[in-house]
């Protein structure tokens, strides 16, 4: 009697999923198998669907190196996977067990076609060491990866719950307490990676985890980098490594000297979405939107959810200054803001940013530079803020000359 295999779960999966074939038609097939024990009649999902007509030969030939890649348990010693639970162009992502320690991991595996490209698999090693140097609640925490059956592996801890984005994409906008909560803890965790030397560079919704008892961890350290790592930041130059969603206008430009302040702009503009519900710039290509991270002035955060406060708004327009001198020095700062707004009291860091901004423009006599003035018809509070302090300074400056100018006057008459 012909039995139900690993390999036929798989593949009746896939032809349910591709339109191949309907669920009942796999399960008529399988009946199939089970009732019929002559040599002759199909052993396998297989033939049975090729026998009874619903697929050809030649689809599965080319379903084949999909079920390859979904079951490389057996070349991964230590490691029995589960289920297959992500995908994407460089990686799957399988829930396994790790038969040591009996526990449930998150393994990542390199792509067959890709294994066979040495930056690839540069690549992936160093996304494996570089989680390897952190350690915090608030980082996926790295756990083995090696190569087994010409496939390259990156073991890791299994977060069950959700990511960020999945809230996201199903039109969930998150209150100011329930991002606050959030930014705060993956700040925290780039605090961490920084005190390391490790720029993320690529924090967005994707990459943000939410557990079951809300914990966030910040995920994939595929384009990590090191500050300090010349050789590397010289390779790269002139090419724009991000998400063109959250991307910096630095890392857009491809410079040299990427620096933490990359990672801060990137999390503000993930937390622009999650309070908003909408990316901080839309455009119908990734290079129009990044175009709009580099030229078009931010719409204030409170001007689309208007139940945000001043100071959250602040907070977010400072994190994503486009000048990276205009945004906070490091998390650390960022962190004393965050907190500062969850309590319910005025960002300072912020305010001295903004007032700061305010003086080194009427210094270079361009007060229109980065206070507003471009879209008079989109002013946020923390833009108000500046207008009013460079309002007081031009009107004590001119009562001064007044001042001067009656004294003259009156001093010339005796």
């Amino acid at each position: 009697m012909a039995v139900e295999t690993n390999i036929d779960s798989i593949l009746g999966k896939l032809v349910v999923e591709k339109n191949l074939c309907t669920s009942t038609e796999v399960q008529e097939c399988l009946e199939l198998m089970r009732k019929r024990s002559t040599s002759d009649n199909p052993t396998t999902l297989a033939d049975a669907l090729q026998s009874q007509g619903y697929v050809t030969k030649s689809q599965i030939e080319r379903l084949s190196s999909t079920i390859a890649e979904s079951r490389p348990s057996h070349r991964i010693p230590g490691f029995q996977i589960l289920e297959k639970i992500g995908a994407g162009a460089m990686a799957t992502v399988f829930k396994a067990k790790q038969l040591s320690l009996d526990r449930t991991v998150a393994v990542k595996v390199l792509p067959k076609r890709l294994s066979e490209n040495p930056e690839y698999v540069e690549r992936f090693y160093k996304e494996g060491k570089a989680a390897a140097m952190l350690n915090h609640n608030n980082i996926v925490q790295a756990i083995d990866v090696g190569e087994a059956g010409g496939y390259h592996y990156f073991v890791m801890e299994y977060v069950e719950g959700k990511t960020v984005y999945d809230d996201l994409s199903k039109g969930k906008a998150y209150t100011e307490t329930e991002a606050l909560d959030v930014i705060i803890q993956i700040a925290e965790s780039l605090q961490h990676a920084h005190e390391r030397g490790l720029i993320h560079r690529d924090v967005k919704p994707k990459n943000i985890m939410i557990t079951k008892d809300g914990i966030a961890k910040l995920a994939d350290m595929g384009l990590a980098r090191e500050a300090a790592d010349e050789a590397a930041a010289q390779s790269e130059v002139g090419r724009a490594y991000g998400t063109p969603y959250y991307i910096s206008p630095e890392q857009i430009r491809g410079e040299l000297n990427i620096d933490y302040r990359a990672d801060i702009y990137s999390l503000g503009a993930t937390f622009y979405h999650m309070v908003t519900g909408r990316v901080p710039f839309e455009a119908p290509t990734p290079s129009a939107v990044m175009h709009k991270h580099l030229r078009e002035t931010l719409v204030p955060p409170d001007h689309i959810n208007p139940a945000l406060s001043v100071g959250v708004a602040e907070v977010i327009e400072v994190m994503m200054a486009k000048k990276r001198t205009d945004r906070y020095d490091n998390c650390k700062q960022l962190l004393e803001d965050l907190r500062a707004v969850r309590r319910g009291e005025p960002p300072l860091l912020a305010h001295k940013k903004f007032d700061a901004n305010v003086l080194a423009n009427l210094e270079k006599g361009s007060e229109t530079a980065d206070i507003g003035f471009e879209h008079p018809d989109v002013v946020s509070p923390s833009t108000l803020l500046a207008w009013k302090t460079a309002a007081i300074i031009l009107g004590g400056a001119l009562a001064v000359t007044l001042l001067i100018i009656f004294i003259i006057l009156n001093g010339s008459k005796s």
